[in-house]
């Protein structure tokens, strides 16, 4: 018989009744130092008392009025999202692929209303994550996602991650614009090349195109400034935002210059439940945080003393460790063994980490890790690969 919770993830029995910071406490007594961070998205950990505040006496005032009426709370975030970002306006949803689904349509759109229907294609990048809707998955472009659900959604051209030649090649009188990942998470932790940021921008200024940003998995902090873009000179027109944003609560965002925002016309987008005053009092608090002086200053170190340990511990273990990806504390360790090996081996010592694509391990910790919980992670972590190296030379 089907369980009443629909099967579609593999789920390991383990159940989780309350965290505090980085650890997370099962219903069975056992504690586990929390480096998967909901897949990036527990930006703050667990019990914040700042968020879990924030969220209490709002949900005590009002939780949820639509969009037919002002949000307080909405124009507030959009506000400080604005000042703290190359965008003049915001628009909010619930998830990240409903802001990948919606800085398409804005990107779409602005061609649209700037007398060029035409150009309403979209170059992505082979190894991108971009959200499960049917759109987004044909946006993603890996045919795993795709089978068994029938054509996918036209509008998308795929070109090789990193490759500006590719990208040129791919520009055509029907194309809009470019969306891609600053560090592709799903994967494998695959950051964009120095250069190739830049000449995605001169590409898209060159042709006439808008260049979007998917920054849910990298934006709030998580790679040590608020934004990824930011450790390179280059502006996007438009960012999609989401998991960190809310620290936990589920709430996305589209940030756009004034250009495209002009083109979305009362009607022509929408949402029911995005940037209600209870998300968005949730990602006030986060960016209460967040925009503290030196918060972030804090999150860039504790992923450079994370980063520096991983690199000795594959200095050790070569033959399961390969290489070290990423920036700030979006980790990922390549592998010559399964990375379900070590996922399930780190899970044993009660470290939580993520998988990815390209036989990635993945570690996207809270951002107020300690100096302490990072010496625990690399010694949990060890621990874990000594045991998988005896399993290894055991079956030689």
């Amino acid at each position: 018989m089907i369980s009443a919770l629909m099967p579609n993830y593999n789920r390991a029995d383990l159940a989780f009744e309350r965290g505090d910071g980085a650890w997370l406490f099962s219903t069975d007594g056992r504690r586990f130092l929390d480096f998967g961070g909901g897949i990036a998205t527990s930006a703050l950990g667990h019990g914040h008392p700042h968020l879990t505040q924030a969220i209490a006496e709002q949900a005590a005032k009002v939780m949820h009025v639509s969009n037919l009426y002002r949000v307080p709370q909405a124009e507030k975030l959009a506000a400080r999202l604005v000042e703290n970002s190359f965008g003049d306006s915001v628009f909010f949803c619930n998830s990240g692929a409903e802001a990948n689904e919606g800085m398409v349509k804005m990107i779409r759109k602005y061609h649209a209303e700037n007398g060029h229907p035409e150009r309403w294609r979209i170059i992505c990048f082979d190894g991108a994550f971009h959200g499960r809707t049917l759109a987004m998955i044909s946006a993603t472009g890996n045919p795993n996602y795709i089978k068994g659900f029938g054509p996918a959604v036209d509008g998308f051209d795929h070109v090789p991650f990193n490759n500006l030649n590719a990208l040129r090649d791919a520009i055509g009188p029907e194309t809009a614009g470019i969306v891609m990942e600053p560090i592709q998470g799903e994967g494998g932790i695959r950051s964009a090349d120095p250069d190739f940021l830049p000449g995605l921008r001169a590409a898209a200024d060159e042709f006439g195109l808008l260049l979007g940003l998917d920054e849910i998995q990298t934006g709030m902090g998580r790679t040590g400034r608020l934004f990824a873009y930011e450790w390179s000179d280059v502006t996007p027109d438009v960012m999609s935002l989401a998991k960190g944003l809310g620290g936990g609560f589920p709430i996305g965002a589209v940030v756009t210059t004034e250009a495209v925002a002009r083109a979305v016309k009362p009607g022509s987008h929408g949402t029911t439940f995005g940037g209600n005053p209870l998300a968005c009092a949730a990602g006030n608090a986060v960016l209460d945080v967040l925009l503290v002086p030196g918060f972030l200053d804090q999150v860039a170190a504790r992923g450079a003393l994370l980063s520096a340990g991983l690199k000795t511990l594959a200095g050790e273990f070569p033959q399961v460790i390969t290489a070290i990806r990423g920036r700030g504390l979006l980790i990922g360790l390549k592998l010559e063994l399964p990375n379900t090996a070590l996922q399930a081996a780190c899970l044993e010592q009660g470290l939580l980490t993520v998988a990815a694509g390209d036989n990635v391990l993945r570690l996207a910790p809270p951002l107020i890790i300690t100096e302490e919980d990072c010496h625990t992670a690399i010694r949990l972590l060890r621990q874990a690969v000594q045991e998988l190296a005896k399993t290894k030379v055991a079956a030689q």
